[in-house]
């Protein structure tokens, strides 16, 4: 197909410059994104890790195979381009990444797939921590190779400013060791006698992360225990960040029985104030160590489409109602018909504005999953008293 070209790299800094990477936390003021795109995107096959399933009347049928449709495609990349427009139109700098199809199989010594995915969620293998870039590990032998289309941009940025460091973690072996096969076959109540060990399907060995597992806020960064996201992974990035002064904690939500990405569970808007889903509280005792440093959770309200108004295609909850943008501490972006939600955040202060988004919800995610946000205005905060012990 034919190449999709990225936006062209940033500039070389001056002095006085916010560094061209720089990003502490999910709501200062946004200057710099990254938006992907729909063009090239294969429905995402099945493997060890993911176990895709059709929606509404249609669940129990096989999942579709080959590339997405035509159609299908355009209206997920309307939907970005009315993103991009308006993240410009308030000033934001959008970056694209650079896309040439995703049909080529994948094959290394340890495993093969048929196909890989689509390039429309940056924020699940790329996150700014401060002004080092992570690429994360995947859990996905699809995604095995998501990073390549950012490649073009992660490397400007690293060559415009040497203040800026990239890290990308350990690649995966992805062999049948590292997924639990049965996981996927225990009914719900098997699942949820088993929570308590937070055992999903990728097994504890090997340092395995989604980036969209991670939400930043100042000097602490919470990241997700999941089906993407083991234990060795939360103590990579644990060694990796905590000599740059960063703290890591793991947070697990025990009612979710499919966890993954936590940025449709718990969704930091501001100092002091979490978005949180009701279906899926945070533990108890991680509960407590955010009330005693004052910070206020405030539910998500019912999401505006049902399971069955949700694109049969679509592999990612209702909840997606919550994968909201900030743009600012003041303004968010939210999907159009999100009305309920659009209610609560303008009761607590916030400015809402609106954009479609439903086509894009089938590529894997809503307005956070589809962006990466490369520079914020601001500096590292500490919004959290260290733990004793």
């Amino acid at each position: 197909m034919t190449l999709i070209d990225a936006a062209p790299v940033p500039a070389p800094h001056t002095a006085t410059d916010l560094p061209v990477v720089n990003s502490w936390n999910e709501w200062d003021p946004l200057e710099e994104v990254v938006v992907g795109r729909a063009d090239g995107a294969w429905f995402e096959p099945t493997e060890p890790g993911h176990r895709p399933a059709l929606r509404g009347p249609d669940r129990g049928q096989p999942f579709p195979t080959g590339p997405k449709a035509a159609s299908t495609i355009a209206r997920a990349n309307e939907e970005l381009d009315g993103l991009v427009a308006l993240l410009e139109s308030l000033g934001v700098t959008v970056r694209r990444p650079t896309v040439d199809g995703f049909g080529a199989p994948v094959a290394t010594p340890a495993f093969t797939v048929e196909n890989q995915y689509c390039a429309v969620c940056p924020r699940d293998v790329l996150i700014t921590l401060g002004n080092q870039i992570v690429e994360a590990t995947m859990s996905r032998r699809s995604r095995f190779f998501e990073y390549l289309p950012y490649r073009d941009l992660v490397r400007g940025y690293w060559n415009a400013d040497p203040r800026v460091s990239w890290t990308a973690a350990p690649k995966p072996s992805m062999d049948a060791g590292m997924y639990r096969s049965e996981f996927f076959e225990l009914s719900l109540d098997e699942r949820h006698a088993r929570m308590h060990d937070f055992e999903f399907c990728v097994t504890q060995d090997e340092v395995v992360f989604d980036a969209a597992d991670i939400t930043r806020m100042g000097r602490d960064v919470f990241v997700q225990e999941s089906m993407t996201t083991n234990r060795a992974g939360i103590e990579w990035l644990r060694r990796e960040l905590t000599p740059r002064g960063l703290r890591v904690h793991a947070v697990h939500f025990p009612l979710d029985f499919f966890p993954s990405h936590i940025d449709c569970t718990f969704v930091p808007l501001r100092p002091g104030l979490v978005l949180t889903n009701p279906d899926r509280p945070i533990r108890v005792a991680e509960r407590a160590f955010f009330a005693r440093n004052g910070w206020r959770f405030v539910d998500a309200p019912e999401p505006a489409y049902t399971d069955d108004e949700m694109p049969r295609h679509c592999q990612s909850s209702r909840w997606l109602s919550m994968n909201l943008l900030s743009v600012t501490p003041e303004l968010v972006v939210c999907e159009e018909r999100e009305t309920r939600l659009h209610a609560l955040l303008r009761g607590l202060g916030f400015e809402v504005v609106t954009v479609p988004f439903r086509h894009v919800y089938e590529f894997g995610g809503s307005l956070h999953c589809a962006t990466w946000d490369v520079r914020r205005r601001g500096g590292c905060g500490e919004f959290f008293a260290p733990e004793e012990g």
